[in-house]
């Protein structure tokens, strides 16, 4: 049967049925969003799927509440909170409704569950707390940030929640689809920089044909004798280095300190190549006007690099 009902809990809102309604209203578009509580609306039936409400858990029933006991669990333990739930349910029928190739799929829905989906549920359900993420950055979680856009405490006018819920929506859909278009570039992107690392074989510098996400890449590939990296940008040319790892900054190696902070006749000048335009003070990109240009500015940089080690 036609799905004509996507039915959650009326009142005040959550990041968890927020973002399982920009899943479900994605997916059906003509069904009518019912916030409610009233039981009518919460028993299960062929035309709709219940979430954060409702008092049980049943795919087979389109009904996805977690607050029941026993509460739903991962594989690993964690509780779900509803958004997890929908997620495991309509994630894969979302990025396909996104354009996401079938055959990063899998790695794709797994990737968003982990790092976007498995935070929500452990807030939703008091498994962490927000604090936990520092004073300076509690505020600042999605889910946090998601229910500052719930009314006032002085707002009671009638229909205030619904009112705002409606307005929040396309706030959370924009953040979800740009994560989800993120991911998708990024595995993109691997295989031209995995064809990119075979053309350099044994060169120490890796041109690509465009800028893109490329750090993961060349560290999946084993490329460990790669220094930099350039590519177009627009009218310019960019050289930039390659960081040790995901979660730092330092680079297998720098910029040539003479470079540091220079621009132009005086970039022309510290490095000996006509086009050179800027060096950034902190030895992680530089710019030329050509390609042959900046090529000569890596392979000056290579030079360097290799004269230190």
């Amino acid at each position: 049967m036609t799905i004509t009902h996507l039915v959650t809990h009326s009142g005040g809102f959550h990041a968890d049925e927020l973002l399982s309604s920009v899943i479900l209203t994605r997916l059906y578009p003509q069904a009518e969003l019912v916030r409610s509580r009233d039981a009518a609306w919460i028993t299960p039936a062929a035309d709709r799927i219940i979430y954060d409400v409702g008092g049980q858990f049943d795919a087979a029933l389109q009904i996805f509440d977690h607050h029941q006991r026993p509460n739903p669990l991962r594989p690993d333990g964690h509780p779900f909170s509803s958004f997890g739930l929908i997620w495991a349910q309509y994630g894969r029928d979302y990025l396909r409704a996104l354009a996401v190739p079938e055959h990063d799929l899998e790695v794709i829905h797994a990737a968003f569950d982990r790092r976007f989906v498995l935070p929500v549920d452990m807030l939703d359900t008091g498994a962490v707390s927000a604090s936990e993420a520092g004073p300076l950055f509690a505020g600042l979680t999605l889910p946090v940030l998601l229910e500052t856009l719930k009314p006032v405490f002085d707002d009671i006018e009638e229909g205030a929640d619904d009112r705002a819920f409606a307005a929040a929506l396309p706030i959370a859909a924009a953040l979800v689809e740009a994560q989800i278009r993120r991911k998708a570039a990024k595995y993109r992107a691997t295989a031209l920089v995995m064809a990119a690392i075979e053309a350099a074989g044994a060169g120490r510098v890796l041109e690509l044909p465009m800028g893109m996400p490329f750090h993961a890449a060349i560290h999946a590939a084993g490329a460990e004798h790669l220094l930099f990296v350039v590519h177009p940008r627009r009218a310019e040319w960019v050289l930039t280095t390659i960081r040790l790892g995901e979660d730092t900054f330092d680079s297998r190696a720098d910029l040539p300190a003479a470079w540091a902070g220079l621009t132009d006749a005086a970039l022309e000048a510290a490095c000996g190549v006509k086009g050179a335009k800027f060096c950034h003070n902190g030895r992680f990109i530089a710019v030329a006007d050509s390609r042959e240009a900046i090529l000569q500015m890596a392979e000056r940089a290579v030079a360097e690099a290799l004269a230190a080690s």
